[in-house]
């Protein structure tokens, strides 16, 4: 099984026409993605790659092919519109790509969001990954841009603030012929749709993850908000490693969420956190997927 998403997602893409847009496009249908739509304003009864029509709005999009959940692919000053107008049309799930979008503006795509039943992921993450079963594990379902050629099926969850370290678990992971159930970048923006502990929350209750590995870096309270809810709630093995121990209080290193300040935040604490809630903790990223498997 899996959690958000599975190869029968319908998926929908908003920016399908720009540059970055149209290369993960085809990425995302070259590993099986079932893309239905593009959505481009004024590109509307046109079609991407002859084949997937292009509408004006999401509503469009949506009522026309029944699509569930977006990948948006808009620059970082119109990517909160992007976002709610996802929400309003009633997606499932919306994955936000863009890099950049200011703090105001996602304070109120956050407040606007509440009550509705879209779940966003992201921003600036690189989206969510349910590996295939068929040839080369094609067959499953990639929003985003993750490299999909690294993933393989198999029951370990996979959740990070971190896109290239998301990417190194599952490696670390399929080299060891050991497959994920679903693998979720959840982007390292100081507001965010989806917490660690949503996801965390969503791979205990999926019968077929059998083991978890959680990312984190310095900056917020995410990662000691899960680490508390593990310790009481999680029947899973959990592993996980925070980067940016070496950052100096104040300064942002990385993505605009791993800030060390009033003295919150920390990856002292955040791996203290970790290893009372019997969170095995690799003490370097190449240990990961190493520290899971000692667990299981």
């Amino acid at each position: 099984m899996s959690i958000l998403v599975t190869p029968q997602t319908r998926v929908l893409v908003q920016g399908i026409t720009g540059s970055f847009g149209a290369r993960h496009t085809l990425l995302s249908l070259a590993y099986g993605t079932q893309i239905v739509a593009g959505v481009t304003p004024g590109k509307g009864a046109q079609l991407f790659e002859n084949k997937i029509p292009i509408f004006d709005t999401v509503a469009e999009a949506v009522k026309e092919t029944g699509a569930t959940a977006s990948a948006i692919f808009v620059p970082p000053p119109f990517a909160a519109d992007a976002i709610l107008e996802g929400a309003d049309a009633g997606l499932e799930l919306v994955v936000c790509i863009t890099e950049g979008i200011p703090v105001n503006d996602m304070v109120k795509v956050k407040r606007a969001l509440q009550g509705k039943s879209s779940r966003l992921i992201g921003p600036n993450c690189p989206g969510i990954v349910t590996p295939g079963h068929g040839k080369d594990s094609h067959g499953g379902c990639r929003i985003g841009i993750a490299p999909g050629y690294i993933h393989k099926p198999g029951g370990i969850g996979v959740v990070s603030r971190s896109g290239t370290l998301t990417y190194e678990a599952v490696w670390q992971l399929t080299c060891r012929g050991v497959g994920q159930s679903t693998c979720v970048g959840i982007g390292g923006d100081p507001v965010n749709g989806t917490s660690h502990l949503d996801v965390i929350k969503m791979f205990d209750a999926d019968p077929e993850t059998r083991g978890i590995i959680m990312i984190g870096e310095i900056g917020g309270t995410a990662e000691e908000e899960a680490a508390a809810w593990i310790r009481q709630n999680c029947r899973k093995p959990v592993a996980g490693f925070i980067a940016g121990a070496t950052a100096p209080p104040g300064r942002r290193m990385g993505h605009a969420g791993a800030i060390v300040s009033g003295g919150k935040g920390t990856a002292a604490a955040k791996i203290a956190a970790f290893q009372e809630a019997g969170i095995g903790v690799a003490a370097t990223p190449s240990e990961m997927a190493e520290t899971l498997l000692k667990m299981m």
